[in-house]
């Protein structure tokens, strides 16, 4: 029986400087990747010079979909501010935002259908998808120094949006789950909302709506996002799903202060290169998922093979965040020289007993915390009784244990906190442990607790 352990020591040694400005540090070109795994060389994807600007705003699908035909092209944003709904890239195609060029995204639900397939925490789904969107695309490309302005906090999609999508969703077959608000929450097995009638003022049903993400492709390969800028969100920023050959560079995304907004999610995809990039999230940060429960555990579709590099974390609940939605698996991941300011927790690990999958192979080198608000590493794998009820229970038994997750195989070095009220904490489940954790020549002056509940082989050298 693995028993909780409490290990306190205390020293002082000096600290790193957090570093600013990342994409301004950008080089052109990408430079070799390195990683403690096989990891592809990721090259940026091509285009054909055909090239439409847009003058009007209902052109830029148009012009989307014609340069599509003719075989790809450059769709070109210039200077302005541009109204949209929901952009559909289609493959060989460049989408280009100017600097000066924002682009607006419409609050209303009628610009964001027909419902898409997507998915939503973990679960595959129809709904809006993402207000820029593509399915089974190749060779896409969102680039520029312009913006992309999400709606106004009041809008109809999230006048009508659901909290979350529960578990029970999982047992709806996928041709029944369309959260497109057009339907009543009885349609899914709830209840109808208290205090509120079925529909509001605009005639949708309340709380029977996914809000689509801001960046959103699925089923694609070879995806460039690089130099924008995404504010404002009122969900998730960037969420590649079911993904291959993605790179990310040079990104900002502000959203703190607004709930539920992710930076990136890497959701059950491969090869993917993230680096010179700023978040600045109400919610996680960096995050690592692969699909929740029986849904993700027979899609099969881990995420792996992910570097993260140069980047900057201000603010979010983590700053890189593995699960909770771990179904498929997480492995072969290399985070380094990345600075993580004033997360409530630095590097965060988390998933729950009917959530399956887990994490491992993955490595964390040359990262600097400034002021983690709780801790600066956290695995919980128990979660709350108020979403998973008694498996929450440190030793219930009712779990499937198909999904029974895991963490194991996890490497710090070179890490340096400058101030934390705990180092680290770990709660894993009794029937899978954590296990094999190492923690290289870190720096946390200003505490060395760590907290370890059902944990198995962990070992830690303080920097001298």
């Amino acid at each position: 029986m693995h028993s909780i352990l409490t290990i306190l020591l205390l020293s002082l040694f000096p600290l790193c400087a957090s570093g600013q400005s990342v994409a301004a540090a950008m080089p052109e070109e990408i430079e070799p990747i390195e990683a403690p795994f096989a990891m592809p060389q990721l090259q940026r994807p091509t285009f054909p010079k055909r090239k439409a600007v847009v003058k009007k705003s209902r052109d830029i699908q148009r012009h989307i979909d014609r340069l599509a035909k003719q075989g790809g092209g450059t769709v070109v944003i210039p200077k302005g501010k541009w109204l949209t709904g929901r952009i559909n890239l289609k493959s060989n195609i460049c989408l280009q935002i100017d600097e000066g060029a924002e682009l607006h995204f419409s609050g209303e639900v009628k610009d964001y259908l027909p419902a898409v397939a997507c998915r939503n925490e973990g679960v595959d789904i129809y709904g809006p998808g993402a207000m820029i969107y593509a399915d089974g695309a190749e060779n896409i490309a969102v680039i520029g120094k312009g913006k992309l302005v999400a709606p106004q906090r009041d809008c109809e999609l999230l006048d009508i949006t659901m909290a979350g999508i529960p578990d029970a969703v999982q047992d709806i077959p996928l041709a029944g789950r369309v959260f497109d608000g057009s339907k009543p929450r009885a349609a899914f097995g709830f209840d109808a909302m208290e205090g509120k009638p079925e529909r509001n003022a605009n005639g949708r049903y309340y709380g029977t709506l996914c809000l689509p993400v801001f960046f959103g492709p699925m089923n694609c390969r070879n995806i460039l996002l690089e130099g924008v800028t995404f504010t404002g969100s009122i969900f998730w920023n960037i969420v590649p799903v079911y993904c291959e050959n993605i790179i990310i560079r040079g990104v900002t995304v502000e959203s703190h202060g607004i709930a539920r907004t992710d930076g990136i999610d890497i959701d059950s995809s491969r090869n993917a290169l993230i680096e010179y990039t700023t978040l600045d999230c109400g919610d996680d940060c960096f995050t690592l998922k692969a699909g929740r429960g029986m849904d993700g555990l027979l899609k099969a579709r881990p995420t792996e093979n992910v570097v993260i590099r140069h980047c900057h974390a201000k603010r979010g609940a983590g700053g890189l965040t593995v699960g909770s939605e771990t179904a498929a698996g997480i492995r072969n991941v290399y985070m380094y020289d990345v600075d993580i300011d004033e997360s409530s927790y630095g590097i965060y690990f988390k998933t729950r007993r009917p959530r399956g999958g887990g994490g491992e192979n993955l490595h964390f080198n040359n990262i600097r915390m400034k002021h983690p608000k709780r801790r600066a590493i956290y695995w919980d794998m128990l979660g709350s009784a108020t979403y998973v009820g008694k498996l929450a229970e440190r030793f219930n038994r009712d779990n499937d244990p198909k999904l029974t997750p895991f963490f194991r195989n996890i490497h710090f070095k070179d890490i340096t906190v400058s101030e934390t009220k705990e180092f680290a904490k770990a709660i894993g489940l009794p029937e899978s442990p954590i296990e094999d954790v190492t923690f290289e020549n870190i720096a946390s002056p200003s505490n060395h607790d760590i907290i370890l509940q059902d944990a198995g082989r962990f070992s830690i050298t303080w920097k001298e």
